[in-house]
């Protein structure tokens, strides 16, 4: 393993996101803090408790798991495919470094930065709603997983993308539908019986239940279930990342 060469990928990420933290890091704590200032201090205060969570409270881990996702597949995604697109994705097909050492490269820079904002934008909810975390191992287990798991999601799509367009249609058509309407800011118990089991189908409900649990001791589905899903998913995309590495699909400008 070259680590030289990994460590190399990761400082470069890295410093593209320090150099652009206004867009990278500032601009997703602040859109999600405008959450917390309509949803938690402002209407949260007019609103009853869900499942005995006050609501400003019971919306913090659907806020953080809304950035984390879309963050991480942006990240890594377009962390894949800039390269790609101004041609400097040579120098790194010309170096010696394997593909496994890219994946780990990018993937780990998106998954801190991902991981970041979702530090941040936790900081930033204590401003506006109280809360307590009570399994706070969990939490920190399900927050790193999850980044890491949407991470490889996204290199994929930079793999496959093509334009820039076709970066944003998964987050943008798929993920952020699936996430408000995955219980980011409700309970599925709150809908009528026959639109609970529709929402089982969703995979971005155990995501959110299993990390509200971690905050609350509450969720809407069992947290072992949360657990399996959110492993099943990262093994869907090891696998995926397995069979490209054994296909011999390479990096192309």
């Amino acid at each position: 393993m070259n680590w030289y060469a990994i460590r190399a990928i990761y400082r470069f990420e890295m410093a593209r996101t320090f150099r652009t933290i206004t867009q990278s890091i500032a601009s997703p704590v602040l859109s999600t803090a405008l959450y917390f200032v309509v949803f938690g201090a402002a209407i949260g205060s007019r609103m009853g408790e869900v499942d005995g969570v006050g609501y400003g409270a019971f919306i913090i881990p659907g806020l953080i798991m809304l950035s984390l996702l879309n963050e991480s597949i942006s990240n890594a995604s377009f962390g894949i495919y800039m390269p790609k697109w101004s041609g400097t994705i040579y120098e790194l097909l010309s170096a010696p470094v394997s593909f496994v050492e890219v994946i780990i490269g990018y993937v780990g820079a998106a998954t801190t930065k991902s991981v970041l904002i979702g530090l941040l934008i936790l900081v930033t909810a204590r401003v506006f709603v109280p809360y307590e975390i009570e399994h706070p191992l969990w939490m920190a287990a399900f927050l790193v997983l999850t980044a890491v798991s949407f991470s490889l999601f996204g290199f994929i799509i930079g793999l496959w993308a093509d334009d820039f367009q076709k970066l944003q249609v998964i987050p943008l058509m798929v993920v952020t539908p699936l996430t408000f309407l995955g219980g980011a800011f409700y309970s599925i118990s709150m809908l009528p019986p026959v639109w609970q089991k529709i929402t089982l189908f969703n995979p971005v409900v155990y995501l959110i239940s299993g990390f509200r649990w971690s905050f609350y001791g509450v969720s809407d589905v069992n947290v072992a279930i949360s657990v399996a899903a959110i492993a099943g998913f990262l093994a869907l995309c090891l696998l995926a990342v397995w069979w490209i590495f054994r296909t011999g699909w390479k990096l192309k400008a």
